[in-house]
């Protein structure tokens, strides 16, 4: 891909990186994503200003320890800001325990914010809900990229937000260029149910491990 995510060398670009629906993309179309080489390689194709993940974190209260936090604290020591929340624990209809959590909220307050110093912004999600977000974010003369897919099962990404987006990048077409290699190969997640984007991750074992 020559033109890594559409980057431009003269534009002043940052990263806001939805963690748990980028993972949930990543994971049902079978690969996981070198967080390491998706920096370097656009610190060498832009003005990268900021490169921000975000994710809910479930703490076990004994033990003081969440499975992502190795993930968190990796990205925090290798050139990523973290925005982090605790999940609540609460219990569902059959009576299993669940935690819920998200910083949607937190991520669209500071994209708004930093758009001010911004030529291009990349979200990586596809959840909808950014869709109003995006749009207010574009009247400011910044143009707004979108990484997500619609090659998974279901689709990751609302077509309100692929429309809606200056342009739309599969992730599925980067797996060769930001895909961790040296691990074992992952198959697709095949999955019946219609994608929802209220998406609420429901932290049981979906977290990414690290080198």
């Amino acid at each position: 891909m020559a033109n890594f995510l559409g980057l431009r060398e003269v534009e002043k670009t940052a990263y806001f990186i939805d963690g748990a629906n980028l993972y949930k993309a990543a994971r049902n179309i079978g690969f996981d994503i070198d967080y390491k080489s998706l920096l370097a390689k656009s610190q060498e194709a832009c003005q990268l200003i900021r490169a921000s993940y975000y994710t809910a974190i479930q703490e076990d209260r004994e033990q003081d320890y969440s499975p992502l936090r190795p993930l968190v604290d990796w990205l925090d020591y290798n050139g990523y800001t973290m925005v982090t929340k605790i999940t609540r624990e609460f219990v569902d209809q059959q009576g299993r325990k669940r935690y819920k959590g998200s910083t949607d909220v937190e991520l669209v307050v500071d994209m708004m914010q930093l758009s001010e110093r911004l030529d291009h912004l990349v979200l990586f999600s596809g959840n909808g809900d950014f869709r109003r977000a995006i749009e207010a974010i574009q009247a400011k003369g910044v143009r707004v990229t979108v990484v997500s897919t619609v090659k998974s099962s279901p689709p990751m990404a609302s077509d309100e937000l692929r429309r809606q987006a200056d342009s739309f990048i599969d992730l599925a077409d980067l797996e060769k260029v930001i895909g961790r290699t040296g691990g074992p190969a992952r198959k697709p997640r095949q999955s019946t149910e219609e994608f929802d984007d209220d998406y609420e991750d429901e932290f049981e074992d979906d977290f990414e491990e690290i080198d």
